[in-house]
């Protein structure tokens, strides 16, 4: 009975320690925080760059006190992200790992391409590339856009990646673009799925427009990083074929009513002193979209947004906040300006791209009782496009954050 017993224990101990014959020590493996992909001269054949971080760096336990540098960049021609991950170990001794990817950069050019759709069905393959990693358009060669991009306070590169997609996403000038979402809409076909756009290349307008309507690039900024995040790319089909300001990607993302609203900063013309903006602070409170299908004619979408809005600079010094009479003059300037370019970005994928960014054919996929029903209907090509949209915006309330009252100019200039 003992010696039965004592089997047992060893039994036991082989099955736990067993669970380890595959471990690998930390320093032996190589983490890529960012991949790129360009198109090359030859079809199916792509140019995959992968930026590896030095773990040491920046560690307050490291005891090496000799420099290092903070990364290392290696590039290699594949067909797919594994076949150029096990091409790129060639130089690399560590073995590199996909596991902490946050970003898959991947040039305008081959995203515009037939190609595309091509590459990316071997990222859900690829067992070490997580699909919640974001999905990136640089508008140069990705590999460019890698070694070009230098942080001046970030030593460590997943940290930047990190910060910089947080905080664009709580502005909404880039959307929140993961590889499972584009499978998503990809496959749905549907819908337009957009990505965030990015660049290291400054090509800044000469007129200063507000604060969002740019793509990047655009934006007039001197000194620090020479990277932009602004605006998003659109695909449609997998394919990608326009792209949209910041101005345009946060209406997109308010419009979509399966992600998180954040608080989003705008300006807006100054009812009374056009030459003015005002700067506000919205806060979706909730958005509605009801849609009347009828087959025979023409379909209506009503869209309902309950914002709150909070005024924090008036520069041109109007008693909004003391007036009565003035602040209902800019409460409804507010709902019919954010209506108005609403409106204007429908039209716009109505008319030019026949699909709309926002996901709205989940809110009439239930009217149908098959998917084959659903299909005949044909929301991309017959429904939407030629659909009567309502937008009806309501600004809740209204607030003037720490502001008192302005200052009398008059009195300060007399």
């Amino acid at each position: 009975m003992k010696k039965f017993f004592l089997l047992l224990v060893f039994l036991q101990m082989v099955t736990l320690l067993s669970g380890c014959f595959d471990r690998k020590e930390l320093e032996e493996q190589a983490y890529v925080v960012s991949i790129g992909v360009d198109k090359t001269d030859k079809e199916n054949i792509f140019r995959f760059t992968f930026q590896i971080a030095n773990p040491e760096v920046g560690s307050s336990v490291s005891g090496n006190p000799a420099p290092e540098p903070v990364q290392e960049i290696v590039s290699v021609l594949g067909t797919d992200f594994l076949s150029a991950t096990n091409a790129a170990n060639a130089s690399v001794a560590k073995e590199i790992t996909l596991e902490q990817a946050r970003i898959v950069i991947v040039s305008q050019k081959l995203a515009r391409s037939k190609e595309f759709i091509h590459l990316m069905q071997s990222a859900p393959s690829t067992v070490d590339l997580k699909l919640n990693s974001q999905l990136v358009i640089s508008k140069e060669k990705a590999e460019d856009f890698i070694r070009d991009n230098k942080p001046k306070m970030e030593s460590r590169p997943h940290k930047y990646f990190q910060y910089i997609l947080d905080r664009a996403k709580e502005t909404g000038v880039i959307p929140n673009a993961p590889l499972v979402r584009y499978f998503q809409i990809t496959e749905g076909d549907a819908d337009l799925f957009i990505a965030p756009l990015a660049t290291t290349k400054k090509d800044p307008k000469e007129k200063y427009g507000e604060e969002d309507n740019y793509e990047a690039g655009e934006v007039q900024l001197r000194g620090g990083n020479v990277t932009q995040f602004m605006g998003s790319a659109v695909f449609k089909e997998g394919q990608m074929i326009d792209t949209l300001t910041g101005e345009e990607t946060r209406i997109s993302l308010i419009l979509d009513t399966t992600l998180a609203q954040q608080d989003i900063i705008a300006t807006y013309k100054d009812p009374l002193k056009p030459d003015f903006d005002i700067a506000a602070q919205h806060q979706v409170d909730r958005v509605k979209v009801k849609i009347k299908y009828k087959p025979n004619s023409t379909s209506d979408i009503i869209v309902y947004i309950n914002t709150h809005m909070n005024v924090f600079a008036v520069p041109s010094t109007e008693s909004y906040m003391v007036e009565a009479k003035k602040r209902k003059m800019l409460h409804d300037s507010l709902e019919r300006q954010l209506e108005e370019r609403i409106e204007q970005l429908v039209r716009k994928t109505q008319e030019k791209y026949k699909l709309e960014p926002f996901y709205w054919s989940l809110h009439i996929r239930h009217k149908f009782l098959t998917i084959r029903d659903y299909e005949k209907a044909d929301w991309s090509h017959k429904i939407y496009p030629n659909a009567n949209v309502q937008i009806h915006v309501t600004v809740k309330s209204l607030e003037f954050g720490k502001i008192l009252r302005e200052s009398d100019l008059k009195e300060v200039r007399d």
